[in-house]
């Protein structure tokens, strides 16, 4: 689930839960909506978390990087 996914699910939730007024017989149209927030707010956290940072899944690689070569002065 990434970050599209879990904000889509919130919105749902949220259309849910405070704009649908119909009652279903053994549906609670509001318990859906808290659980779709729920479930959306929880990918939307494991996401970003998973992500490694907001610097992208690459900034963390295993992968040893270029180092800038400075020039070193010797005797001053």
């Amino acid at each position: 689930m990434g970050l599209g996914v879990g904000l889509l699910l919130i919105a749902v939730g949220a259309v849910l839960t405070w704009a649908v007024t119909t009652t279903e017989s053994g549906l609670d149209v509001n318990a859906v909506g808290v659980i779709l927030m729920a479930v959306g707010f929880v990918g939307l956290v494991l996401s970003t978390v998973l992500w490694s940072s907001w610097w992208g899944p690459a900034y963390f690689s295993s992968r040893p990087r270029a180092r800038l070569r400075t020039k070193h002065r010797r005797g001053a």
